[in-house]
């Protein structure tokens, strides 16, 4: 048979195959095995198009930790200092006479103590998830590579604000002030109690999660570690008779020295809830507490701070007798405060005090502030609402007919400065609560001070991973270190707390 018959017969065929319907008995199984696009990426005979590595899609942002120079320790229980903080301290005058010595000088020295504390997290990987996870991700590698990540997270947090020694107290009863208006509040007796946070214990409340006081943490060896979780003894209850449908209350308490926020529980006496968390010392009460935490679960006890963390930046700074300068802003209006005030020329009166203070009383030009974003968007704002008599003014350059909107002050020019006029520059931070601001020197300017990092990590043993033996088909690694926060000069530390926002 030739190409040609071939070719004749196939086309003959195919014609007769066009002219017989689907609905032949003879092609059921045919019409049963017709395929159709899935419903769904799991259905049907569909490729699944899943890019190979998991997504981490978390923020690991440890500006100080990645700042702070970290130096090894060598061995003890803690790190011990003394630092001479001023020389000449009765002010003798120098002259001398014929034949005769000079007076004696005058030291002021002050020990410093800080002990060593280990920091560690756990992740583990079940040999059914490493079965399940080959040709996709290495999920050993990434277990130990997250539980990195979570330990450098969390200890970028104790830096800024961990409390191991400074303990809150009870914090004080509220004032209140009921009014017929702004709210709506039902007539009755509104009960209020209010519990000042640590910086630690701010970051970890929520109205819908509570705040934490006593924790209690079972470990991965089956041990566990009882510690504070950074909330002071509850107040007293408060009481203020509400009139009318629409009432409102105004609360507030005295500031507590190294609160970074407050807890605020109202309702009935005796069935506080907790409805609001706030970055200053007052709230405003306009509506029923919507949260699940009471206030009669919480223990009648101080559970500020943390045995297990060192302390941070704030807390050093916080600390009575630390030196530093510690700006509480006035209470203000109840649930607005005292947010920062423009000077009229550019400037922010308060940050202004900061610096001159800190070179009338130790010649030093702090080199950064770390903020929050509202202060970062604060400060931006008093400095642009400067009036027309303004010792300023702003070039905006249009380019191709388009300006780009929005203006943002990155740094802050301190007046104070031995080199004349020096830029502080204005960082925000993960971290920092609203109403809070903290500036750091981290050059000293004195000759010979015999301190090389202002700011230092010791660490007894700087980061290490176990993986641990089997116990179980359980892969299980362990990430710590063991160290300390130094701050060699904490006068060169200010802190501007208890600013509303405005």
């Amino acid at each position: 048979m030739t190409a040609i018959q071939n070719a004749l017969e196939l086309k003959d065929a195919i014609r007769k195959s066009q002219m017989t319907p689907l609905t032949d008995p003879r092609f059921a199984s045919l019409e049963k095995s017709t395929f159709a696009e899935g419903a769904s990426a799991t259905s049907g005979l569909t490729y699944y198009d899943l890019e190979a590595g998991a997504k981490l899609l978390f923020p690991v942002l440890t500006p100080l930790r990645n700042s702070i120079p970290r130096v090894s320790g060598k061995g003890g229980v803690q790190a011990a200092w003394r630092a001479i903080t001023a020389i000449n301290s009765a002010g003798l005058r120098i002259g001398v006479s014929g034949g005769n010595r000079g007076g004696v000088a005058a030291m002021t020295t002050k020990d410093y103590v800080a002990n060593y504390k280990g920091l560690g997290i756990e992740t583990s990987v079940d040999f059914e998830a490493q079965y399940s996870g080959q040709g996709f991700d290495d999920l050993r590698a990434l277990a130990a590579q997250t539980g990195l990540e979570a330990l450098m997270i969390g200890e970028e947090a104790m830096i800024l604000g961990g409390n191991g020694s400074l303990a809150l107290g009870t914090t004080g009863a509220p004032t209140l002030a009921a009014s017929t208006s702004g709210g709506s509040l039902a007539s009755g007796t509104l009960s209020v109690i209010c519990v000042a946070l640590t910086h630690e214990g701010l970051i970890n409340a929520s109205v819908s999660a509570g705040i934490q006081a006593a924790i209690t943490r079972t470990n991965a060896d089956g041990t566990s570690d009882t510690f504070g979780g950074g909330a002071a003894q509850k107040s007293a209850n408060a009481t203020v008779s509400v009139s009318g449908s629409t009432g409102s209350v105004s609360a507030s308490v005295a500031v507590k020295p190294g609160a970074a926020g407050y807890a605020w529980f109202w309702g009935v006496v005796g069935s506080e809830v907790l409805g609001a968390v706030t970055t200053i010392n007052s709230v405003v009460i306009t509506a029923a507490a919507t949260g699940i935490q009471t206030a009669s679960s919480l223990p009648l006890a101080d559970w500020s701070v943390n045995a297990l963390a060192f302390d941070g930046l704030l807390t050093q700074a916080f600390a009575p007798g630390s030196g530093s300068l510690v700006v509480t802003m006035p209470n203000g209006t109840a649930g607005t405060g005292a947010p920062l005030t423009a000077d009229g020329a550019g400037g922010i009166v308060e940050i202004e005090n900061v610096l001159k203070t800190n070179w009338d009383n130790y010649r030093l030009s702090p080199d950064e502030v770390w903020v929050s974003s509202q202060e970062a968007m604060n400060i931006s704002k008093k400095v642009l609402s400067a009036g027309s008599n303004a010792a300023q003014r702003f070039l905006f350059d249009a380019r191709n007919d388009a300006f780009a909107g929005g203006v943002m002050a990155t740094t802050y020019k301190n007046k104070y400065s031995m080199a004349g006029a020096k830029s502080l520059d204005i960082k925000i931070h993960p971290n920092m609560p609203a109403g809070t601001m903290l500036f750091l020197t981290r050059q000293l300017p004195y000759p010979l001070a015999n301190v090389g990092n202002v700011i230092q990590m010791r660490t007894r043993q700087d980061y290490y991973q176990i993986e641990w033996p089997l116990r179980s088909r359980r892969y299980e690694y362990g990430v710590y270190a063991d160290e300390v926060l130094q701050h060699y000069f904490p006068p060169s530390m200010s802190v501007i707390t208890n600013i509303g926002n405005g």
